[in-house]
């Protein structure tokens, strides 16, 4: 997307990273209303409006930000509230709550993937080439998205995931860290240690969807 203006770019860039940052938050509070809690319901989180969940850092001033700068693409929404102690079964349901965001941003990479294929099989130049470079854009946002929530760290989904998954006491431990996720990942980007740990992983993905979409 070198050749592209920053206009260009932005306007590439808007609509898959407010699907994906949207349709992501949507899913846990879906999957928890699902398994038993209705908070989400209840506030009116389970939206598709993106100003709903919208977050003035994470979802326009990172994301903006990190394409200036030529880094790999992330961001976040305002969190979609969730009360573990209302789900039928906390622990486990814990688990697929948190799986249903990343589950959403595979699912999304998929679709942009298709669309993608389809405005190129198409082959009218004033379709195919938009939805090639919004295609692109959908499927490598996504999957950082993705990669980066599932690392098993508190507050992210990958955290939540493996509190699910350990004994009692050892998630009573691995909770107490939750206050320091944040700083955690923060430091892991600033020193670049984040990139170098997560970037094999992205790019392969990243290349299995460029793949399906004839974009490799």
């Amino acid at each position: 997307m070198e050749e592209l203006t920053l206009a260009q770019k932005l306007s590439v860039w808007a609509l898959p990273i407010l699907f994906a940052i949207t349709l992501h938050e949507v899913a846990h509070g879906l999957v928890a209303w699902w398994c038993g809690d209705k908070t989400a319901k209840r506030l009116g989180r389970l939206s598709l409006n993106p100003l709903n969940h919208v977050d003035p850092i994470g979802t326009i001033a990172v994301p903006v930000g990190m394409l200036l700068l030529g880094g790999f693409i992330f961001g976040w929404a305002k969190p979609v509230p969730v009360d573990f102690d209302k789900l039928r079964h906390p622990k486990r349901d814990m688990v697929w709550v948190a799986l249903a965001g990343p589950g959403a941003n595979l699912a999304m990479a998929l679709g942009w993937a298709l669309l993608a294929k389809l405005g190129m099989a198409l082959a009218w130049p004033y379709v195919s080439l938009p939805l090639a470079y919004m295609g692109a854009a959908g499927i490598s946002f996504n999957v950082v998205l993705m990669v980066l929530n599932l690392l098993p760290l508190l507050p992210l989904d990958g955290g939540r995931v493996l509190l699910g998954l350990l004994p009692a006491s050892w998630g009573e431990k691995m909770a107490q860290l939750e206050p320091y996720g944040l700083a955690i990942l923060l430091l892991l980007l600033v020193t670049g240690f984040l990139g170098r740990l997560l970037s094999p992983l992205i790019f392969s993905l990243q290349q299995v969807f460029f793949a399906l979409a004839g974009l490799a």
